[in-house]
């Protein structure tokens, strides 16, 4: 239920008197799956990428509308294979802002794909006090960093969200925390979505230079580099 978790940082409605909100609580998810429990292919992940900014794939229609903003909380090490760069590279011309985790092993994020891809904003995980999470990727590639959690000071530092109870199939809702930079690249695809809401004119270039320019910075010095 990672994804669940995910969305639900995204886009969780407010005022019903349940859960949390998300950052964007009137955004819409267009859920696309690119995985499977055992992993899957890059080919895969270009694909959906495709479809989901606005582009048929083999007999896959093209969807009635668009995905202005696309979270990948998702990756491993490696280059950015161009498969996945053609991708990015053809959402970004059709106006999708591309957010990607940084991923979690505590390395250079150029070390790992998709955060090292070009053209994306590549988000790092910060813990409760606001500084680098042990387990976040840093370096130059990380554009900006957000509420990713740390539960090695206990689970309730973790990120909150919808889950699921169920195990191989769906049981009833539930809310749980964890931890990662997957839950921290959804908190900067709301905020990008909030961003478009008011204004639908910002390009994938707008939207990356107003993040870096309206973040605050991290309340102790972070020389990996955790992004501007």
């Amino acid at each position: 239920w990672h994804g669940t978790h995910v969305a639900g940082t995204i886009a969780a409605v407010n005022n019903n008197g349940e859960g949390g909100a998300g950052v964007a609580p009137g955004a819409k998810v267009m859920p696309v799956r690119v995985l499977g429990c055992g992993g899957g292919y890059f080919s895969d992940i270009a694909d959906g990428i495709l479809w989901a900014s606005g582009h048929a794939v083999g007999s896959a229609a093209a969807p009635s509308q668009a995905a202005r903003v696309i979270n990948m909380s998702l990756g491993g090490r490696g280059s950015c294979p161009t498969t996945l760069q053609a991708a990015i590279n053809t959402a970004r011309a059709s106006g999708t802002v591309v957010v990607v985790a940084a991923g979690n092993a505590n390395q250079d994020a150029s070390l790992h794909t998709p955060a090292n891809c070009a053209g994306v904003i590549t988000v790092g995980a910060t813990g409760r006090t606001g500084a680098r999470a042990y387990y976040s990727n840093y370096g130059s590639k990380i554009d900006v960093s957000a509420p990713g959690g740390d539960q090695s000071t206990g689970s309730a530092n973790g990120v909150l969200s919808t889950l699921n109870a169920g195990y191989s199939a769906p049981g009833f809702d539930n809310y749980e925390y964890y931890q990662g930079t997957s839950m921290a690249a959804p908190h900067v695809a709301g905020v990008a979505a909030l961003m478009l809401s008011r204004r639908p004119d910002l390009g994938p270039d707008d939207v990356e230079v107003l993040l870096k320019s309206t973040a605050r910075a991290l309340p102790t010095a972070c020389s990996l580099g955790c992004g501007k």
